[in-house]
């Protein structure tokens, strides 16, 4: 591993971090519009944040030949975009904070839920990008 790649690991890192608070914060108007009175707000954005980080990284694994499939992207290229913007953009301990959350407020309904479905739901989209992207590479 080269100095320079790391150098790219972390910029990308601080690029990934500063869209995922961009994407937050674009949503929680819409969430607070959405959100039933007295309900102490479901993380809906880290969420989606989430999975959609999944999706584009199962793609990006495709794409650097991970599934056997034709190299398009240079395994330099998957550190940075993987770990770095994307490692920046996902957040699964904050996932682990507001399941916490939930269970301290006693939403134990909410808490099962959203510990699972962000597994579940993260891990689906990851292969579903990775998969779907592979049958065309």
């Amino acid at each position: 591993m080269t100095p320079l790649l790391l150098l790219g690991i972390a910029l990308a890192g601080g690029v990934g971090a500063v869209a995922r608070f961009s994407f937050d914060a674009a949503m929680q108007p819409l969430l607070r519009r959405l959100e039933r009175p007295g309900s102490h707000g479901f993380p809906w954005a880290t969420l989606l944040i989430n999975v959609s980080g999944s999706l584009v990284l199962g793609m990006l694994a495709a794409l650097a030949g991970l599934a056997g499939g034709t190299q398009v992207l240079p395994h330099e290229w998957f550190a940075v975009l993987g770990t770095g913007f994307l490692g920046g953009y996902t957040t699964f301990s904050t996932a682990s904070v507001d399941a916490a959350r939930l269970i301290a407020a006693r939403r134990w309904n909410a808490a099962l839920g959203y510990a699972g479905g962000t597994a579940v739901l993260s891990t689906l989209a990851a292969a579903a990008g990775f998969w779907g992207l592979a049958l065309l590479v």
